[in-house]
């Protein structure tokens, strides 16, 4: 059996093989059926998507896409290639996670009662996490922040009655730099 292991530098090696991730961000045309020949693209070559999301740009006529992937250096390269090539695509930059901020938003609906209503007040103080409804037997919390701080709070209330999860996928801009256009 291969053992996982990240070092925190976005590869996971596994057993010899290294597979690393990449952040695709892809300014496309804001047209339907764009997403479905772009996501077409990963399925037919079998490039997972580890994380997608999609909104529209300041300009109504473009929308980004980031596009988070994992694989090895050769498939990472193709799906840039591959990116590039599409018609409704006007710009693709790939972004390495030390140059850009991430963020991704999630709602977490967890189950409480007497005993563990003061555990979780206190975990989305230290996470700096959101109450934002709250019943008799359940709250809502919401958090936006980094998928790595998203993961450590999800396994923070895993002890606890965790009843629905809805996160965004990964949003990413490369970080601000003098030579900015």
């Amino acid at each position: 059996r291969m053992s996982d292991r990240s070092d925190g530098s976005g590869k996971i090696t596994e057993g010899s093989c290294t597979e690393m991730k990449r952040i695709y961000s892809v300014l496309v045309e804001n047209r339907s059926g764009v997403l479905c020949k772009v996501a077409g693209l990963f399925s037919r070559r079998c490039f997972n998507i580890d994380s997608l999301a999609v909104g529209e740009t300041d300009d109504h006529a473009v929308s980004c896409m980031t596009i988070v992937s994992s694989g090895d250096e050769r498939t990472l390269e193709q799906i840039e290639k591959q990116l590039n090539k599409k018609l409704d695509v006007i710009k693709v930059k790939t972004l390495s996670q030390e140059q850009c901020y991430t963020r991704e938003l999630m709602l977490l609906k967890v189950k409480y009662n007497k005993n563990n209503r003061r555990d979780i007040i206190e975990i989305c103080d230290i996470m700096k996490t959101e109450i934002v409804d709250m019943s008799k037997h359940f709250m809502m919390l919401q958090i936006c922040d980094s998928p790595e701080k998203i993961d450590t709070l999800i396994k923070m209330l895993q002890s606890i009655s965790i009843v629905e999860v809805a996160r965004t996928g990964t949003l990413a801009l490369s970080k601000c730099a003098e030579n900015d256009d």
